[in-house]
């Protein structure tokens, strides 16, 4: 990042379910700082500011940069607002009736309760036509009578989502002015300022998850904010969107259904930046954090993004979100024995109060944390995060014995091993997922695990499912901070269209495209945060009539001197050579649809140059080491070096088994595995 972009330090803040991390970086004098401090799950202000304290406090910071799951956790828990919907006539059980999946695909029984109950779903007279003909106008009375039955029922939020309003918004708009005119509060969501696109369950759904988290996401930037303020800090607070950018605060208030994914997301975008300066364009990251285990793919170096994302069974959100693949699996995930007799490990979890039982904070039920303590590999002494002197190993070990070896009829040390084995077999679903279930070669992959526990793993990861090596970055407990730091703006916004491409009004399409480039950069403008240069991406949403689904088409034009130049030709190349890649043939005489233009405004952040994480040039192989000890792999105890991981110089070598040990992680070297230190310090880790 060159210093004359910002004259401060910039400070990255990851809120997690077990801890919260933090990198700063000081442009000026090219240094940076790393902090891990607990997170406090039900309050996670708490350990935001603390994490700001442990570096200094705000006040002297350019800008804060905050990836956060607020709104991941109030979907998950359902603890959003009391919601309100007004809708269409005949249209109030959009939400419930979805597309008529069902939780358990083979099962034959199984429920969905929508965010919101059907008495607090309000009907009005009202219908656009698809052709965006009003063919009822709303009438203010209306719209006035259901609001104000919302409110005496208690509504904090409300949604207005009226079928077709994407082809024509002027019933929607009406009915929003209406409703903003006496809503105490702006917590009003309208769908087609949400989510202008075909599709009326994904829209509502968008737009009513969106309603439903302005109260717990502006009431949670608000005392951030506050608290902020009370200690001195006046730079830019800005947030990470699940698309991998970032937006501002008032941004995110307005629509935080885009921070549904934002702290997984800001780890994806560090690990991208990592492998591709590492010289791998093709990696999966693997983020275990205390709760859960998220992966991603990276292939030619970029990012996959998803049109839409589940975020749990029948909560859609259509925004662009980077794909992530969720499983719970993390440090505090509970393992058990289930009915069955099966050995399982999450998803609930201890997270971080009362936390592992090897805390000492009351959990009686282990976790795998506790059983990475148990066998060894994390050192009882000194544990990441410095908010515990030492970890409770023996009440760990008597954890397992109790829930796990007796029902097994196993001893602690091999119970503890099955625990880990189970865990890792659940993360090599997840990778395997992600990856052959989609086409993709492991081999030619590398892992990049982050979060506090990824490295613990990573090496039974590499032998599990056969990948190339595994890159391990040179602060994985802090490598979502990090994404945070280094992130672009960015906005992202659909309009649809449905246009026959035969014969299409090129021009108006030009000047369609224009505007929402326009529109889109106006948002990135905004955020106030220094950019080298806003690049601007168009793409259609295309099929051949009569298909249901559609396909991406990356549209290769540009807006110069007001104009993309776009025309039939160029659109008919992209879509057949989108088509081709995705289902290998075309189908020649059928007509060809455009449904929806997707444009996205990208703010380019001045590059972080990743060799300021390298280790310093006075570091040796001798200053790192710190002794040998015991560790149980495959089934017995082997002496493993211990070593320092950041003080270990570029060009070392460490032959597994082998423990790495830094204030934020730890990293396991399995037998048979040796790692390598590069230029910017990352462990490069492979088969011997």
């Amino acid at each position: 990042m060159s210093g004359d972009s910002l004259v401060g330090p910039v400070v990255g803040v990851d809120v997690g379910g077990t801890f919260t991390d933090l990198f700063l970086f000081d442009p000026t004098l090219g240094t940076f700082r790393v902090a891990k401090v607990p997170s406090n799950r039900g309050d996670e202000a708490v350990g935001f500011m603390a994490g700001l304290h442990s570096l200094g406090g705000p006040a002297g910071f350019e800008a804060i940069v905050h990836g956060t799951t607020v709104g991941t956790n109030a979907l998950l828990e359902r603890k959003g607002a009391k919601l309100g919907v007004i809708t269409t006539a005949g249209f109030r059980d959009v939400l419930e009736m979805r597309r008529r999946d069902r939780r358990h695909t083979w099962g034959l029984w199984g429920e969905f309760l929508p965010v919101t109950d059907r008495d607090m779903r309000i009907e009005v007279p009202e219908r656009v036509l698809a052709d965006g003909t009003i063919h009822t106008q709303v009438q203010a009375a209306d719209v006035q009578r259901a609001a104000r039955e919302l409110l005496a029922r208690g509504a904090e939020a409300c949604a207005i989502v009226f079928i077709n309003a994407y082809a024509n918004p002027r019933n929607e708009s009406a009915a929003a002015m209406t409703v903003r005119a006496m809503w105490p509060n702006p917590h009003v969501s309208v769908s087609s300022e949400i989510l202008p696109e075909i599709r009326e369950f994904e829209r509502a759904s968008t737009t009513a998850l969106n309603a439903y988290l302005q109260p717990v996401v502006a009431n949670y930037l608000g005392k951030l904010e506050r608290a902020l303020g009370e200690d001195g800090f006046a730079g830019r607070f800005h947030i990470v969107q699940s698309n991998g950018g970032i937006m501002s605060t008032a941004t995110a208030r307005g629509v935080p259904v885009r921070t549904a994914l934002s702290g997984p997301a800001a780890g994806v975008i560090a690990a991208a930046a990592i492998a591709k300066a590492a010289g791998f364009e093709n990696a999966i990251t693997c983020d275990l954090g205390g709760t859960s285990f998220d992966v991603s793919l990276v292939s030619r170096g970029r990012m996959e993004l998803a049109a839409q994302a589940t975020i749990d069974f029948g909560l859609v959100i259509r925004s662009p979100m980077i794909e992530i693949t969720t499983i719970g699996a993390g440090g505090g995930s509970i393992a058990h024995v289930d009915r069955g007799g099966l050995l399982q490990v999450g998803p609930e979890s201890a997270g971080s109060r009362p936390g592992p039982v090897c805390y000492g904070q009351g959990n009686t039920r282990p976790t795998l944390t506790d059983a990475n303590v148990v066998l060894g590999r994390i050192n009882a002494e000194r544990p990441i995060g410095g908010a515990l002197a030492r970890l409770d190993v023996e009440g760990a070990k008597a954890a397992i014995a109790e829930h796990i070896g007796q029902p097994l009829g196993l001893g602690a040390m091999e119970a503890a091993e099955a625990i880990v084995r189970v865990a890792n077999a659940k993360m090599a679903g997840a990778i395997r997922l992600v990856s052959i279930e989609r086409g993709h070669d492991p081999q030619k992959f590398v892992a990049l695990p982050f979060g506090g526990g990824g490295a613990l793993h990573v090496g039974a990861l590499i032998k599990e499912v056969g990948l190339r090596a595994a890159l391990v970055p040179r602060f994985p407990g802090v490598t979502s901070a990090l994404g945070c730091v280094i992130a672009d703006v960015r906005h992202d916004q659909v309009r649809t269209l449905n246009l026959s491409l035969d014969g299409i009004d090129a021009a108006a399409l030009d000047a369609r495209m224009v505007a929402e480039a326009a529109s889109a950069q106006a948002v990135v403008d905004q955020a106030g945060l220094p950019v080298s240069q806003t690049l601007i991406r168009f793409e259609l949403d295309m099929h051949y009539a009569g298909q249901t689904h559609t396909v991406a088409v990356p549209v290769p034009v540009h807006v110069r001197d007001g104009t993309t130049g776009v025309s039939e030709a160029i659109i008919r190349t992209a879509f057949e050579a989108a088509y081709r890649t995705a289902f290998s043939r075309l189908l020649p005489g059928l007509p060809i649809r455009i449904v929806s233009l997707r444009t996205a405004a990208i703010g380019v952040r001045p590059d972080f140059d990743l060799r300021a994480l390298a280790p310093p040039a006075d570091a040796t192989v001798e200053g790192a080491a710190r002794g040998a000890r015991q560790v149980w792999f495959d089934g017995g105890w082997h002496a493993a070096n211990v070593w320092s991981r950041l003080d270990l110089p570029v060009g070392a070598r460490v032959h597994g088994p082998a423990i790495l040990e830094q204030p934020d992680a730890t990293v396991v070297v399995d037998p048979d595995l040796v790692a390598r230190v590069d230029e910017f310090g990352n462990l490069i880790i492979e088969r011997e």
